[in-house]
C-alpha cells in the first residue's frame, strides 16, 4: 500500500493570470514569462497532481514535478532558462502520452493533463490551454490504462465517531467503492475487524480517507494509493445532500439505505465529491448506489480469500493459477468482471443460487444454443467502460463504433432468448432492448474502421449528410467542375492541349504547351516556367482553389459537429445501454460456466438448508484442469450429523491433505456463485461463512511472526464462525514446541465441537489427536493413504477412513533433493527416538494434562537403555565375575553406540562430493 506517496491535496486557487503574475512577483521578487504564468494557474487547478503541461509536440513538467518525473519515469532533467532564474523542466513527445500515463497511475500518483485548445498557427499571442483531465489510480477511465478483465475500484472509509452509550461496541466503519469506468457504486457498514477482509476482495486501487481520521488501515495491495481528503467532504449532511442531488431523489431509502446506515452514506458522498472534482464530463452515467445485504452474500476473510487464491496465487501474487482464471470462460470483458463479483460475493439464498443453476442447465442440455449464444459474444465490446466515456464527453469515433459492434448483436440475442424456458434467461430476454433505431442511426453514420480521434475527420460515412458531402467533393478537388472548366477554356482559347492541373506546391493551374504560347489570352497569370510548357492561373481557377482549401476544414469542422449530436443521441439512451450491457455479461458468465461445466465434466449441486456436505468423487476445481488429464485423484466427502462435522485428517507430507481440504472449500464456493461442480455428485448446506487456514505466513512490518499470525487468524474462526459456517484448517500449532502445538490443536478441536459445531476439516501431523474420536461423536479421523515399496512410498493420494500412524518426513526430503547424509543420519535418529521415546499414550496424557510442564527436547523426554539396565540390577545377587563381565558387555554397547552416532568431517565431506 502506497502510503505518504503524494502530497497533501489543496484547494484549487481561482485566480486569473494578472493576479497570478503579481502574486509570484510578491512571493519570490522574480518575474515569469506569460506562458509560465499560465502554468502556474494549471498546476493550481491541478493541487497536488503532477501536472503535464502540453507545449507543441511535448508534454513539460517544470519544478519539482519534473524532478519526480525524471526519477520515475527515466526522463532528462533539464532546465527552462539559466542561471537564478532556471526552472527545472523534463519532458516527453505527445504520442506517447499513454505510456508515461499509465506508468506514473501505477505507481500511485495522481496528474493532471494540460492540453492546447486552439491551434497555434491560428492563435493571436499566447495558445489557449485548459486543464482537460486529473487522474488518480482510483479515477481512471481510459481503456489503454486499466485491465478489461478486473474492476478498477475508488474506496472510501470513514469511522463513525463513538458515542457514550455505544462504549464497548465495535467501531462502525462506512465504506464504499465504485468502478469508475462502469458506473458500479455500492455502500456498506462494518466493523473495524472486518475491514481486512473487504479491502482484500475489492483490492481498490485508491483508498479516500478524511485528513483527522486516526483509523488504522490494514494492507489492501502493494500499489493501493492512500489519499488524504478534507474532512467536510466526509460530513453526513453534505454527503447525503450530494448523493440525492445526483440521483434525483428526496431520500436514500428507496436504494435501500436507512438511517443507521449513516457511515456507508458519508463514505459515498466523499466518493462523489472526489468524482466530481477529477472528472470534467457528466457523471449523470453514475446513477444508483447499492448497498450491500450481508446476509444475502457468504462472508470470506481476509486469510480464506488469500489461502485458496481465488482471484491471485499467494507466491506470485497473479491471477494465472488462481480459480478464477481456471473458470473463467467468458469471451467479454464485462462477463469476466461480473465472474469475479459473482466470486466476492457468493449466493446464500438457495432459491437465487437455484435460479443461476437452471440456466446454466438449460445452457448444457441445448449445445447449438450456447454455441450460437457464445458466437454472438465474441462481437460484443466493452460497452459498459465505452458508455462511462460517452458520459463525460470523452468518448472517441472508435468508441462509438465499438458500440455499433455490440447493438448488432442484440436482435439476435433477444431472438434466441425468445426461445428459453429457465427463469433467470426468460428474465434476461424481457430487460434487453436491442435500440434498433440507434444501432441504424450510427451504423449510417459512422465507418466500420474509426480513427481514435475526432478532430481529423475522416469517419462519418458519404450519403449521411448532404452538406459535409458537397464539403468532401471539394476538398477531393471536384472531378466533374475541373473537367467542365478545361474543356470550357479549350474551347475558348482554341488549345486543344490545354490542362487543368494541382500539385501541393502551386495549387491548381492551367498548364499551355510552348507551341500554343501565343493562343494564351491575357486574362491568364503566368504561375511556373517548365522547359516545353507555361503554367498560369485565372481568377476564377483561383477562387475555386480557395473554395477547395477551405472546404476541407469546412469537412473536418463540420464533421466533428455531427460526431457530437451523435454522441449525444447516444448519451441519451444511456439507461437502455447500461441495462443491457448488464444484460449481456449475466448471459456471458452463464454460458461461461456451462461451458466449463461440459468440458470438464461437472455437474449441479444440490443447494439444501442443512449443515451437510456430501461429495462423490469430488476433484480440485484448479489442480484438475491444469494437470495431466488423469492426473488428478478424486475423493469422496461427508459432512454432517451422521458422517461426523469434524474431521481430522492425517498423513505424510505431499500426499494430499491441503489439496484435499481446499477442494472441499472451493466446490462450496462454486456451489454458492450458482455454478456446477467438479464431482460426481454433490450436495451442499448452506454455508453463511467460508473460513480457510492453510499455508504459513509472517508480516514482520507488524511486528508479528508467523506462528502469531496463526494464531490471530485462528482466533477470528473461534469468535465468529457459526453452526452454518466451513472451516478449513491445515497444521494449526506447527509454529510452537511439539507439546505446545499439540495443547493447541487439541484444545481448538475440543472448542469447535462443544462451542461451534461448524463442519470443519483439520489436517495435521499430530497423530495424538486421532484419539480425540474416542471422546467427541462429532470427531472423525481420516488419513491420506500411502504405500510401501522397498524403503521407499507412493502416495496414493485417496482419502480413507482411520488416522495415520506415520508422517514419513524423511522420505519426503529425500524426495526434496536433501543430501543423503542427513536423511541416514535422520533415520537413526530416528530409530533412536522410536526405541527410547515418549510413547503415544504419554503425549496425549501430556497433552489433556492442564499445566503440564513437559517440553520435548531434540530427542524427546528419553532416557538410555544402560540406565534402565542398572536401575532393574538386583545388586544383592551379583558376584564380582558377573559384575566384571556386565561392565564389559556395557562398555560394548557404548563403545557401538558412539560408533553409530560419530561421523568425520571426512564422511560428511565424501558425502558432499
Amino acid at each position: 500500500m502506497v502510503r505518504g506517496n503524494l502530497p497533501r491535496r489543496r484547494p484549487p486557487l481561482q485566480i486569473s493570470g494578472i493576479e497570478w503574475y503579481d502574486f509570484h512577483i510578491m512571493q519570490t521578487g522574480q518575474k515569469i514569462s506569460p506562458m509560465m504564468q499560465q502554468y502556474q494557474q494549471a498546476k493550481a487547478a491541478g493541487g497536488d497532481a503532477l501536472l503535464l503541461f502540453r507545449m507543441g509536440d511535448f508534454y513539460e513538467l517544470f519544478y519539482d514535478d519534473a524532478k519526480i518525473a525524471a526519477d520515475k519515469l527515466g526522463l532528462t532533467l533539464t532546465s527552462r532558462d539559466k542561471g537564478e532564474n532556471a526552472v527545472p523542466m523534463a519532458g516527453f513527445p505527445h504520442h506517447q502520452l499513454d505510456n508515461y500515463l499509465a506508468n506514473l497511475i501505477q505507481q500511485g500518483f495522481r496528474v493532471a493533463v494540460c492540453e492546447q485548445v486552439e491551434d497555434a498557427a491560428a492563435a493571436k499571442g499566447l495558445v489557449r490551454r485548459e486543464l482537460t483531465q486529473v487522474v488518480s489510480p482510483g479515477t481512471v477511465t481510459d481503456l489503454e490504462l486499466l485491465d478489461p478483465k478486473e474492476s478498477n475500484f475508488l474506496t472510501a472509509i470513514c469511522a463513525e465517531p463513538p458515542k457514550k452509550s455505544d462504549r464497548g461496541k465495535p467501531t462502525a466503519v462506512g465504506l464504499s467503492w465504485i468502478d469508475l469506468s462502469t458506473g458500479a457504486f455500492y455502500a456498506a457498514v462494518a466493523t473495524e475487524a472486518e475491514l481486512a477482509d473487504f479491502l482484500a476482495r475489492l483490492a481498490p486501487s485508491e483508498i479516500l480517507l478524511a485528513e483527522d481520521d486516526a483509523l488504522k488501515l490494514p494492507a489492501a495491495g502493494d500499489r493501493t494509493v492512500i489519499t488524504r481528503r478534507p474532512v467536510w467532504t466526509f460530513a453526513k449532511k453534505h454527503s447525503l445532500d450530494s448523493l440525492t442531488r445526483q440521483f434525483r431523489v428526496s431520500s436514500l431509502e428507496g436504494f435501500g439505505f436507512s438511517e443507521t446506515e449513516g457511515p456507508a452514506i458519508r463514505a459515498a458522498g466523499a466518493i462523489l465529491e472526489y468524482v466530481r472534482e477529477n472528472q470534467s464530463g457528466s457523471l449523470e452515467f453514475i446513477d444508483r448506489l447499492q448497498p450491500l445485504v450481508r446476509d444475502a452474500v457468504m462472508q470470506i476473510d481476509q486469510a480464506t480469500w488469500r489461502s485458496l487464491e481465488i482471484t491471485r496465487t499467494i507466491r506470485h501474487h497473479e491471477r494465472n493459477g488462481s480459480l478464477f482464471d481456471v473458470i473463467d470462460r467468458t469471451l467479454t470483458a464485462m462477463g469476466s468482471r461480473l465472474l469475479a463479483s459473482w466470486m466476492r460475493q457468493p449466493l446464500t439464498c438457495p432459491q437465487s443460487i437455484a435460479r443461476r443453476q437452471d440456466a446454466i442447465a438449460e445452457l448444457i442440455e441445448q449445445p447449438p444454443l450456447r454455441d450460437s449464444f457464445r458466437q454472438y459474444l465474441k462481437q460484443v465490446t466493452d460497452t459498459q467502460r465505452l458508455l462511462a466515456r460517452v458520459a463525460n464527453a470523452r468518448a472517441t469515433p472508435r468508441d462509438l463504433a465499438g458500440i455499433v459492434l455490440t447493438l448488432a448483436t442484440l436482435p439476435g440475442l433477444k431472438s434466441k432468448l425468445a426461445g428459453c424456458r429457465s427463469e433467470l434467461l426468460c428474465q434476461l430476454e424481457s430487460d434487453l432492448d436491442p435500440c434498433e433505431d440507434l444501432h441504424q442511426l450510427l451504423h449510417a453514420a459512422l465507418e466500420s474502421e474509426c480513427p481514435i480521434t475526432a478532430k481529423e475527420g475522416g469517419f462519418i460515412r458519404d450519403a449521411y449528410n448532404s452538406q459535409l458531402d458537397g464539403y468532401r467533393e471539394l476538398a477531393r478537388g471536384g472531378k466533374q467542375w475541373i473537367a467542365e472548366y478545361q474543356a470550357k477554356v479549350s474551347n475558348e482559347t482554341g488549345i486543344p492541349s490545354l490542362k487543368v492541373g494541382y500539385n501541393k506546391v502551386f495549387g491548381y493551374y492551367i498548364e499551355v504547351t510552348h507551341v500554343h504560347r501565343d493562343k494564351v489570352p491575357d486574362s491568364f497569370i503566368r504561375k511556373q516556367t517548365l522547359k516545353n510548357a507555361e503554367r498560369y492561373i485565372t481568377p476564377e481557377l483561383k477562387e475555386y482553389e480557395d473554395q477547395v482549401v477551405s472546404a476541407e476544414q469546412n469537412a473536418i469542422d463540420l464533421e466533428y459537429e455531427l460526431f457530437c449530436q451523435i454522441r449525444e443521441q447516444v448519451r441519451e439512451r444511456m439507461s437502455e445501454l447500461k441495462r443491457n450491457s448488464q444484460v449481456i455479461a449475466q448471459l456471458d458468465v452463464l454460458c461461461g460456466l456451462a461451458e466449463l461445466a461440459v468440458i470438464h465434466h461437472y455437474t449441479r449441486p444440490s443447494i439444501v438448508d442443512a449443515a451437510v456436505i456430501s461429495i462423490h468423487a469430488g476433484r480440485h476445481p484448479v489442480l484438475d484442469i491444469t494437470e495431466p488429464l488423469g492426473a488428478f485423484v478424486p475423493n469422496d466427502t461427508k459432512l454432517g450429523e451422521e458422517n461426523g462435522v469434524i474431521h481430522l485428517i492425517t498423513g505424510p507430507n505431499m500426499a494430499g491433505k491441503s489439496t484435499y481440504i481446499r477442494q472441499v472449500a472451493l466446490i462450496v464456493l462454486l456451489s454458492h456463485i450458482g455454478s456446477f461442480v467438479p464431482a460426481e455428485s454433490a450436495t451442499i448446506g448452506v454455508t453463511d461463512r467460508l473460513f480457510a487456514r492453510v499455508g504459513a505466513s509472517d508480516e514482520l512490518s507488524r511486528g508479528q511472526s508467523t506462528f502469531m499470525v496463526e494464531m490471530t487468524e485462528t482466533a477470528r474462526i473461534l469468535n465468529t464462525a457459526t453452526p452454518r459456517s466451513l472451516v478449513i484448517l491445515d497444521e494449526i500449532g506447527r509454529g510452537t514446541s511439539t507439546y505446545d502445538g499439540v495443547s493447541l490443536a487439541w484444545a481448538i478441536v475440543e472448542y469447535l465441537h462443544e462451542n461451534i459445531g461448524a463442519r470443519t476439516m483439520f489436517a495435521t501431523h499430530y497423530h495424538e489427536l486421532t484419539k480425540l474420536e474416542e471422546t467427541f461423536p462429532a470427531v472423525r479421523n481420516y488419513n491420506v493413504t500411502v504405500k510401501e515399496w522397498n524403503d521407499e512410498i507412493v502416495f496414493l493420494h485417496k482419502i480413507a477412513p482411520g488416522g495415520a500412524d506415520r508422517s514419513y518426513g524423511i522420505h519426503v526430503a529425500q524426495l526434496a533433493g536433501i543430501p543423503a547424509w542427513v536423511n541416514r543420519r535422520a533415520e537413526k535418529i530416528l530409530k533412536q527416538l522410536e526405541r527410547n521415546g515418549t510413547e503415544a499414550s504419554d503425549v496425549d496424557q501430556a497433552a489433556t494434562r492442564a499445566g503440564s510442564e513437559i517440553q520435548l527436547t531434540l530427542f524427546g523426554a528419553t532416557t538410555h537403555p544402560l540406565i534402565e539396565k542398572i536401575k532393574r540390577l538386583d545388586t544383592d545377587h551379583v558376584t564380582p565375575m558377573s559384575a566384571l563381565a556386565m561392565i564389559q558387555q556395557w562398555k560394548s554397547e557404548l563403545d557401538n553406540d558412539e560408533t553409530a552416532n560419530n561421523v568425520t568431517s571426512d564422511e560428511m565431506t565424501d558425502e558432499r562430493r
